[in-house]
């Protein structure tokens, strides 16, 4: 069973920084993509940024310029660090496992979401 924890949510001003990070445990296929997904009420998950064992990234148009993922496969953790924050960005941030860089894998695996509130 694969397990995904997250950690580093909370209320940032707008402007601010945040760092984002996720443990994954249990046996977890390999290659694969780690990356996070944000839903904000109302609105669909989409992706935030991802990137692969190999090192390759892709991130949202929204969150490029402001945002940098990274992860360490020796402990199956990925972080991201985003910075700039607008209002827009506060949603509940998902990690998720899979096979795919740019789309969510219907076979992957999800954390339980942290909430990001993004507020003065």
């Amino acid at each position: 069973q694969v397990q995904l924890v997250e950690s580093g949510g909370g209320l940032v001003q707008p402007g601010g920084s945040l760092r984002l990070s996720c443990a994954a445990s249990g046996s977890i296929f390999n290659p694969n993509a780690m990356g996070w997904y944000r839903q904000a009420p109302g609105k669909q998950r989409e992706l935030v940024a991802s990137i692969t064992t190999y090192g390759r990234t892709t991130y949202a148009d929204s969150a490029k310029d402001r945002s940098t993922i990274s992860r360490d496969n020796t402990k199956n953790t990925v972080s991201l660090q985003m910075s700039s924050l607008k209002p827009e960005d506060t949603a509940v941030y998902y990690c998720h496992v899979g096979r795919f860089l740019a789309v969510a894998d219907p076979n992957g695996y999800w954390g339980q979401g942290t909430q990001v509130t993004v507020s003065s």
